[in-house]
């Protein structure tokens, strides 16, 4: 089976989806591609910043995702031994110090607009598998397993935002360079407790970061920073000590944990690391969000950055351009502010302890 499109897009999260709703809308035919069969993977960056927010408002989309489900973040507090050491508000011109937004409702206010456009199709299920290019050495499509059958999409531009581990950053052969930064992170949900506020938590364990996400639906999500590499070693250890530095820097949370964190399976564990790569594609393809400069947790960056990466590259777009874009032109514009993000979040690791001297000492 073949099919055509000006524009194929492989992996359907935050930038992929947004990118294919604004060329859609500008008038491209478009082929998203995803090789889930559903959206909304869990345990991806799922907060809002300012930028997000303001990206999401410029195009009527931020009404579509609050009505779907949204929290804002009342404030940002940092614990030790149980107590509420220091705590951050809200500017009042902002309203919230980040917002949690699910993935799936996200992608979900999205794709009802963009599907509503006749010359916009999604492929769920869908695994590329080879990049075709020309005679000239130029991407002009893909080869895929759809539902386990083989397809092709001739496109003028392919478009990876498949994420951290990218297929089409490694078929195009683009190197990647990655950055360590000195821990990995378990994941792990519980419920909230009665009465919880929609707040972000920081605390101290063993010098590293612990720190908890108020959640839609009334959910907690759990961030624990751990010695890069020592998982394995870790979960050969007795668990109930090591949960038990959670309870006691949140005695709150000492019942929902008990219930719900019984072993290291109920985590979910993160190799953490950031990346750039010197080009940001070639002919007839680009790279976007984190196939071309992963970050890391820390700040919830990511997400953002995505969003901005997609808004940045329509606005570059246009029909006339399509089949001689540089993609050059948009590493420069959004290149300097990938940059300082991450230049940001190694500031933020390496001053995290600081919050803490004073009590500590």
């Amino acid at each position: 089976m073949s099919y055509e499109a000006d524009v194929c897009i492989v992996g359907a999260g935050p930038a992929g989806t947004l990118l294919g709703y604004l060329l859609a809308k500008k008038g491209f035919s478009v082929m998203l591609l995803e090789q889930n069969k559903e959206l909304g993977k869990a345990f991806r960056g799922e907060h809002l910043n300012e930028e997000g927010e303001a990206v999401l408002k410029s195009h009527n989309l931020f009404e579509a995702v609050e009505a779907l489900g949204l929290l804002r973040m009342e404030k940002l507090e940092y614990c030790y031994n149980g107590h509420t050491i220091k705590t951050i508000l809200p500017d009042p011109a902002v309203g919230h110090l980040g917002i949690h937004v699910p993935q799936k409702n996200l992608l979900k206010a999205i794709l009802s607009k963009a599907q509503k456009i006749s010359h916009f199709n999604c492929m769920l299920n869908t695994k590329v598998t080879r990049l075709m290019t020309d005679d000239a050495g130029r991407y002009v499509g893909v080869v895929a397993l759809k539902d386990g059958e083989p397809i092709e999409i001739t496109s003028q531009l392919i478009i990876g935002a498949d994420g951290r581990y990218s297929t089409i950053r490694r078929q195009s052969q683009i190197d990647m360079a990655k950055r360590k930064h000195g821990f990995d992170l378990l994941w792990a949900k519980i419920p909230a407790p009665q009465g919880w506020e929609p707040t972000i938590k920081m605390a101290l364990i063993d010098n590293k970061q612990l720190s908890l996400f108020t959640q839609t639906n009334g959910f907690i999500q759990i961030g624990w920073n751990i010695e890069q590499g020592s998982f394995p070693t870790l979960r050969k250890q007795e668990f109930i000590p090591f949960i038990q530095q959670l309870t006691k820097a949140f005695p709150e949370l000492t019942e929902t944990v008990a219930q719900h964190i019984q072993s290291w399976r109920d985590f979910v564990l993160l190799d953490v690391f950031s990346s750039h790569c010197e080009s940001w594609g070639a002919d007839g393809l680009v790279l976007l969000g984190d196939a071309v400069h992963t970050m890391t947790p820390t700040g919830a960056f990511g997400l953002n950055s995505a969003l901005k990466d997609a808004e940045c590259l329509a606005m570059l777009l246009t029909k006339e351009s399509i089949a001689q874009f540089k993609v050059h032109i948009f590493q420069q514009m959004r290149e300097p502010a990938i940059e300082e993000v991450q230049i940001k979040q190694i500031e933020k690791e390496q001053s995290f302890a600081a919050n803490f001297l004073e009590t500590a000492s």
